[in-house]
This record gives C-alpha cells, structure tokens and sequence, in this order.
C-alpha cells in the first residue's frame, strides 16, 4: 500500500478542509474559483480564468504530448438535516484537492510536453464540459484523465479501477393542458392524473435487449390545487432516461416518444413534451485506460487493481472525448470505501484515499507524457 510524506498528507488535508467547508453550487463556483487561483498564484504556476464563467485551466510545461486532467468544482444543492444548502456530497472536494495535490506533486518533473488541469464547473449541471470545450481547453489535448470517488460496493479503499463507464441520461420535461372538471362531473373533462398515471405505466411495456442495461423512471409528477373537488386537466410530469450507451440511449427515446403519443392519443388530450439534460455514455480509451492501470499497479500492486466499474450514473467529462475524438480519455474510480452512497446529504468517505489518488494520477500523467 502506498505510504504519503506526511508534509503532502497534511496539506492535501487542509486544502480538502477548505472546499469542503465552502461549496457552491453549479456555475456559483466564485469562490472556490479564487481559492484555487491563489493557492496556484503562490505557486508560481501559469493558469488562465475566464470573464464569463466560473472555473480556470492552468498549465505546467511546454509543447508536446499534451496530457490533460479534470477536477469538477460545484457542489449540489440538497436539504441536509432539514436545511437546504450547497454540499459537497458527490466527492468533488475530494477530486479537487486530488488534482491540485497532483500538480503540487508533479511541477518540478515535468521535462518535456504540457500538463494540462482543468477545473471545470457545473458537472452537476451536465453542461460545464461543453463549456470548457467551446473555451478551447482540449485543444491539443493527447491524453486526458478524470478521477471520482466510489461508493464502497463498487470499489473498496484500497483498490481503484482504470475506467468508470458510465451509462448515458436524458430527462425529458411534459406538461399536459386541458381544462378543469367538478368532481361530480368527471365525465366533463379528462383527469390529468390519469394521464399521467397510464403514461408512466405503459412506459413499464417498453422492452430492450435484457444484456444491454436501460431504465424509464417517471421522477415528476403535479396537478390538482388546494380544491379537492376539482378534477385537474393539466399537470406536469418529468422522465429519468438511462442507457448504457449512447446508441441504445437514442433507441430508448425513440419508443417513449411512441408511448408519449399513444398515450395523447387515447385519451384524446395534448402532451407537450422537452428532451434536456443529456450526458453522454463514456467512451474510454483503450490506451488511456492501459495508463491508468499501469499506474495503478505500480502504486497499489497487483491486489490494488478493481476491473473497471460499470455504472447507470453519468458524468458530463464524456463531452470531451464525444466533442472532440481524437481525444484519449479514461477516469480514474478510486475506492474510498464511501458510504452510504453519492449524492446522499450526509456521503463520508476515508480521506486516506486522496494522497493515493494523488499518486496514481501524477504517475499516469508522467506515463502519458512518455508515450508518443
């Protein structure tokens, strides 16, 4: 098991404090942008932040290979202990203090090519990959790496996988407009909530191949008032869309939207309806995940190394490789032994695992940098 220098262990701890400490939310990340610009200003270290979003790059090294790494910044906005707040609960205080250790490890051995680190904003918003990209951040770019804790039945502390391959989501937006009825008249106008009610349940009958993971959860669903003797004719309804890839995604759509219509149809009403939100599927990089795992092997050995984790959840960090292919991506799932699980208010993980993160990472950035 690698062993951190207690001197790197401490501040990796301090650092950690701080953004744990002080969170943001998707594209409010100011502050955090600043903590990172000053601690980076300290260190003499050339970075680049940006006039109309949060967020910053910064660089170490000249020319080619350019080898790039990416820390999300934002935190969520969730209730926790019955107040709502931003919250770290998804490890991007984690992944930040992993990226920024890992350029404190690496500063003064960087010979030949670019390093590259992006901090991006607003992953939990699925849009600040494609923000970063239109800002030119990988261009150039040869290799780049990402990193997210995991929960500990995916990956224990101790462990860490070569690749997370996350699945792809959409979520769509309905609302459907009609008009009022008396309870005493229902047969005067339709009920929205029996709309709503079919629609999610013949959203059930929607059948793919039972090898390839997919789900259709209705995650929103409003109508009715204050008058309970009222039948609702209009109501709103929203839909988690997941596939394991980005192509069985587009076939998913393709039937609710099936399912939308003949259920419209049925009952004679409007469906109005949004596709947003989409994040893709990952598509990992043979050679990219080969570095990760032989960085691995040499921090952890041969017991430390977890088959790449296969997941339902998503991570806009995909954009980069889906926007720009020529671009060789992997992310690092570092085992945490995190519980009870991400997103939940009250999410701990052993910190122990952000100097090991540190390490893995700094190695497979030098391998990166080796390989033509």
């Amino acid at each position: 098991m690698f062993t951190p220098s207690p001197d790197l262990e401490e501040r990796l701890g301090l650092i950690f404090k701080h953004l744990h400490e002080n969170p943001e939310i998707s594209w409010k990340e100011t502050e955090t942008t600043e903590y990172i610009a000053n601690l980076l200003k300290k260190e003499k270290i050339s970075f680049r932040k940006f006039d109309d979003c949060t967020g910053l790059v910064a660089e170490i090294g000249s020319g080619k290979p350019v080898v790039a790494i990416r820390a999300d910044i934002d935190a969520l906005w969730q209730e926790v202990d019955g107040k709502f707040q931003a919250n770290h609960s998804c490890g991007h205080d984690a992944h930040m203090t992993i990226v920024i250790g890992t350029l404190l490890t690496i500063k003064e051995q960087v010979r030949e090519g670019t390093v590259r680190f992006i901090f991006q904003p607003a992953e939990e918003k699925g849009n600040g990959a494609l923000a970063m990209i239109t800002r030119g951040v990988i261009q150039d770019v040869h290799y780049l790496f990402g990193v997210h804790l995991r929960p500990i039945e995916e990956v224990p502390f101790g462990k860490a996988a070569p690749s997370i391959r996350h699945g792809a989501v959409l979520f769509l937006k309905g609302e459907i407009t009609g008009n009022d009825a008396h309870g005493a008249r229902p047969h005067q106008g339709v009920n929205a909530i029996d709309v709503m009610t079919a629609l999610n349940q013949q959203l059930k009958t929607i059948y793919l191949s039972p090898f390839d993971p997919y789900s259709i959860k209705m995650t929103k669903m409003q109508a009715g008032g204050e008058s309970f003797n009222i039948i609702p004719g209009s109501g709103e309804f929203a839909l988690d869309v997941r596939a394991h890839s980005n192509s069985l995604l587009q076939n998913l759509q393709k039937k609710v939207v099936r399912v939308i219509h003949g259920v419209a149809s049925t009952f004679d009403v409007n469906i109005d309806y949004e596709w947003t939100g989409f994040t893709p599927g990952a598509e990992v990089a043979l050679e990219a995940e080969g570095i990760l795992q032989e960085a691995i092997l040499d921090v952890l050995g041969q017991e430390g190394l977890a088959p790449p984790v296969v997941t339902p959840g998503s991570d806009d960090f995909h954009f980069y490789t889906i926007k720009e292919p020529q671009v060789k991506a992997a992310m690092l799932g570092l085992g945490a032994d995190l519980t009870p699980g991400l997103h939940h208010p009250n999410m701990i993980f052993d910190h122990r695992a952000i100097p090991i993160g540190v390490k893995i990472l700094s190695t497979a950035i030098l391998k990166g940098l080796q390989s033509k």
